[in-house]
């Protein structure tokens, strides 16, 4: 796989390699591997909530209100 980076990001890049003693590839793949696992918990999250809607699975008006009036509190 190769990516292209604009100037400023790869100069970002080699300073953080050089920093952590750590290859660009190793930063890379470990960026990516970040990404990919928060894009495929979104992604999870947003599916378990449309099935959720789907169902008309929703908090009811009491549900809401409590969870309002603990804010409240806490912001307090």
């Amino acid at each position: 796989m190769t990516i292209r980076l604009d100037d400023e990001v790869k100069e970002r890049l080699d300073h953080l390699a050089d920093a952590t003693h750590r290859s660009k590839s190793f930063l890379a793949a470990e960026a990516i591997r970040a990404y990919v696992e928060t894009n495929e918990w979104q992604i999870g999250e947003v599916r378990a909530a449309l099935k959720e809607a789907d169902a008309e699975d929703f908090a009811s008006d009491k549900e809401v209100a409590a969870v309002a009036r603990k804010w409240k509190v806490n912001a307090d």
